[in-house]
């Protein structure tokens, strides 16, 4: 049976509930960043680069110029690149509330189109912007008269202290699994993955591996009760954040979850030019390696991380913490004018 149109009357009345609360949220967000002292932008969607991470597929348009010449463009998959652009041109605490665009993304979590928040505060270290993301979960939850966030049969509190939890402590809490021990040993972290239950095929890349114990021994379990903090990443699944001064194998970015969802992902930023680019061109190899494709890398990103303060950000999914503010059993019940 195919599913109603959703601006037909009835399918649009069972998700308008979900829209208001969305609005209501909205401008708690914006008020909250508003007190803080953050510059609102608006960062324009076509660029010459999308982002150069290795699985974040964008969409392709071409702009005609009057001459009839074509230049490729890519709507963005993130407000990055733009917004440390206005970094370094002086700005230091900057958020943008962004439609953002991600190809073969589709399903209850996913929309190829959805809203980003995502904010930088020049000057700050890490522990700050994950404050900052657990402060806006609770501000969402509060306007809304939630105490708990819910996905589908899962449950947390909103108000409880966030569980911290490394990437190492987790895999081996939940997958049985010594990551320091297979860093850079893919045949025996293949072997490790499989003893765990995780079936691997014999073309998995070191970070397929990473992915797959990720996703099904460990994210399910995060989140729970509490909100999870998940941190201090291999540094090869942190395209953008700088090394840990005290162990450069790990980096110092860190993720938020609840009920078992992604909510946020937030750098200590890399601000090297020359690292950054090494490290787009290694994911642009294996891009094209394992999907025939890669994307530009935009030059002029990398030349305005020279002039970058030191940097702190944070990109949150708003329509996936309104799906679990509210209850909303999909993705598609809080947007205002789904896909399709």
């Amino acid at each position: 049976m195919t599913r109603a149109a959703w601006w037909q009357k009835d399918a649009y009345a069972d998700r308008r509930p979900f829209l208001l609360r969305r609005q209501t949220i909205r401008k708690t967000l914006g008020d909250w960043f508003q007190s803080q002292g953050f510059l609102e932008v608006e960062c324009g969607a076509l660029q010459t680069s999308p982002g150069n991470e290795t699985h974040l597929h964008a969409f392709r348009t071409e702009f005609v110029g009057d001459d009839g010449r074509n230049e490729p463009y890519y709507l963005h998959t993130s407000p990055e690149f733009s917004c440390k652009k206005l970094l370094a041109a002086g700005e230091t605490q900057i958020v943008d509330f962004a439609r953002v665009y991600r190809n073969r993304e589709a399903g209850p979590l996913h929309s190829p189109e959805f809203t980003m928040v995502e904010w930088y505060r020049a000057g700050a270290d890490l522990l700050t912007v994950m404050k900052d993301t657990v402060t806006l979960c609770q501000e969402a939850a509060n306007i809304s008269g939630a105490t708990r966030l819910t996905w589908r049969q899962a449950s947390c509190s909103a108000f409880a202290e966030p569980e911290l939890l490394t990437l190492v402590e987790a895999f081996d809490r939940y997958a049985g699994i010594d990551l320091e021990a297979v860093l850079d040993d893919r045949d025996g972290f293949v072997a490790a993955a499989e003893a765990a239950g995780v079936g691997i095929s014999e073309s998995a890349s070191w970070s397929d591996v990473f992915s797959a114990v990720l996703v099904t021994k460990i994210e399910p379990n995060l989140g729970m009760e509490r909100m999870t903090i998940l941190y201090r990443y291999p540094v090869c699944e942190a395209a953008l954040a700088r090394a840990c001064p005290d162990d450069p194998r790990f980096a110092d970015r860190f993720e938020l979850y609840a009920c078992g969802v992604e909510l946020a992902n937030g750098f200590h930023e890399l601000t090297d030019p020359n690292e950054q680019r090494a490290r787009f061109e290694a994911d642009m190899a294996l891009k094209q390696e394992l999907y025939g494709e890669r994307y530009p890398i935009d030059e002029h990103f990398l030349a305005a991380l020279k002039h970058m303060p030191d940097t702190s950000g944070v990109a949150l999914g708003f329509d996936r913490l309104v799906m679990l503010v509210t209850g909303a059993p999909s993705i598609e019940k809080v947007l205002w004018t789904p896909v399709g």
